[in-house]
């Protein structure tokens, strides 16, 4: 197994990781139960790590990829740009999730305040990882942005005629 499997398999787990601990926060909340908060604190340090595990195997995986016929270097630069952000993002998830793990185990009065935060945090996350994957899918699935990629290469749409 090299970086281009590890990242093409851990790019899943902080885009869904996101997602369900948000969903699990969020009813955690709801319910006011601190066990389901916990659990949902988990799967977002857990996708936290994930994220990093991405970013950090995202270079071997463009070197891998750079020179099959049909990748354009511009989907890379906008995913490898765009992926920075997702990272920081989800970086801030990651601790703020264990600052409320921390304090709803110490059974905090500021505990339901960061909980609310770090769903907030959870959810701006999951949009922009969600981005930057979409960004990867389109680097080798040309069917996700076809337009961009005939834009990149200065291809114009058949039947469509110069005015």
């Amino acid at each position: 197994m090299n970086q281009v499997h590890v990242h093409l398999i851990i790019t899943h787990l902080p885009i869904f990781g996101s997602l369900l601990g948000a969903f699990v926060l969020a009813y955690g909340l709801w319910t006011s139960s601190n066990t389901t908060k916990m659990a949902a604190y988990y799967l977002l340090v857990i996708s936290a790590i994930g994220a990093g595990i991405a970013y950090f195997t995202g270079e071997g995986a463009e070197e891998s990829v750079e020179d099959i016929p049909g990748v354009v270097e511009k989907l890379i630069k906008e995913h490898e740009d765009f992926a920075i952000f997702a990272l920081v993002s989800l970086l801030v998830l990651g601790a703020a999730a264990l600052l409320a793990l921390y304090l709803t185990y110490k059974n905090s009065s500021t505990s339901k305040p960061i909980s609310v935060v770090t769903l907030l945090i959870a959810l701006i996350s999951f949009g922009l990882v969600a981005r930057t994957g979409y960004l990867g899918g389109k680097i080798r699935h040309t069917e996700l942005g076809m337009a961009d990629v005939q834009k990149a290469e200065g291809i114009q749409k058949e039947g469509k005629e110069d005015d």
